[in-house]
This record gives C-alpha cells, sequence and structure tokens, in this order.
C-alpha cells in the first residue's frame, strides 16, 4: 500500500526539531496551532522558535497557543524543589504570554480552572503550521525538553492537519469552558489512526488501546518515561515483552518518586541503561500474522493518565515508513 502523504512522515529528533520547527513557522501563510505541557525562552533554541512564532504575528498568521500551567507552577506545587525559584519561574512565564500576545497571538494557560495539582493537565503535543503537524512525541518547548533522548513525528498532509486543527480548537474551547471531553478516534487514513484522550477523568482511549494491542501480540517494546502500571504492565509481566523507561537513579524529585513506587509495586525492571533522561513514549507490537503495529505520542503508559483524567494524544499506525523509524531509534538512543 502506497503512503497517503505527499512526503515521507519523519522522526524529528529533540536536537533538530526547534530548529525544524522554526524555518516552518518562517514560511507560514495561513494558521498555527500549538498546544504543549512547557513553553519556555529558556535557550537560544527554544527563543528562535518564539521569535519566529513573533515574525508570523507580526504578518497577520493566524495564531493559537495553548501552554499548560505546569509551565510556571513546576517548581513549587509539582517538583517539590526550590519554592524560592517559583516567582522568578512564574514571572518569566507571564512576560512571555505578554510578548505573544502583543504580537497578535491568542495564548491561553490551559488548566487553570483545576482544583487538583496533578488533574485536569495537558499533556498533549502538537504543533500545526498550515499543512505541515508535529505531534505524536513527547517534546515540550524548552531546554530540558529538547536535551532529552526524545522526538516528534513530522507531517505534511492537509488532511491530518485540518482535523487536528479542530481538535485544537475544541480543547481550547473545552478549557476555557472549564469542562472535558470523552476519548475519541480519528481516521487519517487505512493505516493511520489519531487516538485522543479528552480529560474525563478514568477515561483513557490510548491506555485501553495499549493493553488490547498488547494482549494480542506476540512481541512487544516498549519505550517510556516510567515504569508502565496497572492491567498493561500485568499484560507485559505475561508476555516477557521488552521494557525501556529510566531507572528512578537517572530521575529527580517527583519523578524519582514516581518510578519507585511504579518498579515497587509493578515489579518491573528497566532495560534502559542510557546517561541521557529518556522521554519518549512509543510501543511496537508484532502480531501473531506477523502485521507490525506502533502506538506513539504523549501517553507514558501508566494507569493514572487515565486515572487523573489527563488530555493526552497518540498515532496508532501499521505504516512501515514510520515503523521502520521508530525502530531505528529504539536501536540508536534506546535499546
Amino acid at each position: 500500500m502506497q503512503s497517503p502523504f505527499r512526503r515521507r512522515p519523519r522522526l524529528i529528533s529533540s536536537n533538530s526539531y526547534a530548529a525544524d520547527v522554526a524555518k516552518v513557522i518562517d514560511s507560514a501563510t495561513r494558521r498555527i496551532a500549538i498546544v504543549t505541557t512547557t513553553l519556555r525562552d529558556d535557550d537560544p533554541r527554544s527563543q528562535r522558535l518564539i521569535d519566529a512564532l513573533c515574525r508570523a504575528g507580526g504578518r497577520g498568521v493566524l495564531i493559537s497557543v495553548g501552554a499548560d500551567v505546569f509551565t510556571y507552577l513546576e517548581p513549587k506545587e509539582f517538583a517539590l524543589r526550590s519554592p524560592k525559584r517559583q516567582p522568578a519561574r512564574a514571572y518569566q512565564a507571564m512576560k512571555l504570554e505578554r510578548r505573544l500576545k502583543k504580537h497578535g497571538i491568542h495564548f491561553r494557560w490551559l488548566g487553570r480552572t483545576s482544583n487538583v495539582a496533578f488533574s485536569g493537565r495537558t499533556h498533549s503535543k502538537w504543533i500545526i503550521v498550515d499543512d505541515t503537524v508535529y505531534s505524536f512525541g513527547g517534546l515540550n518547548l524548552d531546554r530540558e525538553s529538547f536535551d532529552n533522548t526524545d522526538y516528534m513525528l513530522k507531517f505534511d498532509d492537509q488532511e491530518l492537519a485540518d482535523q487536528l486543527f479542530n481538535v485544537h480548537n475544541r480543547l481550547v474551547s473545552a478549557d476555557r469552558g472549564g469542562h472535558a471531553a470523552k476519548s475519541r478516534r480519528l481516521k487519517i487514513s487505512p493505516e493511520i489512526s489519531v487516538l485522543i484522550d479528552g480529560g474525563l477523568i478514568g477515561d483513557s482511549l490510548i491506555y485501553r488501546r495499549a493493553c488490547a494491542l498488547a494482549k494480542e501480540a506476540s512481541s512487544i517494546s516498549l519505550v517510556s518515561q516510567y515504569c508502565p502500571t496497572g492491567k498493561l504492565n500485568r499484560i507485559l509481566r505475561r508476555k516477557n515483552a521488552d521494557v525501556y523507561f529510566n531507572h528512578w537513579r537517572q530521575a529527580n524529585s517527583v519523578n524519582k518518586l514516581l518510578i519507585q513506587f511504579g518498579m515497587l509495586f509493578a515489579k518491573q525492571r528497566t532495560g534502559y541503561t542510557r546517561d541521557r533522561y529518556l522521554h519518549a513514549k512509543f510501543m511496537l507490537f508484532t502480531m501473531p500474522d506477523g502485521r507490525e503495529v506502533a502506538l506513539s505520542g504523549s501517553h507514558n503508559f501508566m494507569f493514572g493518565s487515565g486515572f487523573l483524567g489527563t488530555r493526552e494524544i497518540a498515532l496508532e499506525t501499521t505504516n512501515k515508513q514510520i515503523i521502520k523509524q521508530l525502530k531505528q531509534f529504539l536501536t540508536d538512543y534506546v535499546a
């Protein structure tokens, strides 16, 4: 089957992501939509991207940006360290917000209506520039993210861009109204589906689909920031899958605690031994008939993401070009 895309989907690694996005933004003529968990202009790479956004806003491109409140709450509310840094981080975030709005960019902090620190978060990540889409990976927009082992998938496809742009507008509208949405699937082509977790507590289509595929598969490789938990972990242990996530010694603060508890209760060991912090999130499945399926996106394959109603996005695909690149990423950066 031929690929439905005008150009081959590309895996963009973390070290070249910001430059690639900035270049495409500089040629934008119609629309830009961004959703990210963290957004900071804290190094030359993120500053280049922000500068390109401001130039696009100045020439009249329609731009909508949504960043999770995690951006400026993290040091005090989540990481549980250096609370004295909180005012400076918050000030920088608000300063960036004012700059974007000054250039005509529609900006919103997502999750302000949530009353619980870890609930109601937006963990989805995408950038839409005209008909180009960057998504289905774990990269946020700040120095720390660009230094992690991570990636985004890049597509040049109007159908995907149009559908994801509609998802973007619904997410912003739902967040403005303080409500969530049901999880849903978008069929892009016979070999491409987009899975959306809309933020309802206890509802994660992505996690359920990971469990269903794992249960059917004859071999599985999982890559994630965290140790898999819940039903999915029980399936992986029965299947003797290859599992790669950060050891708790590689993490800090709350991430260290999450991984420690995950490893303790899941009784899971990691095959990841490299020094660089792993932030990529994907699963590769080989089915009994030899068919290969990939699940790639923002979800860490933890039960708690669905339980807490976190907004997530993932790609389910049998596209051989994408699967080949994910396998190569696994070989080059993880295994």
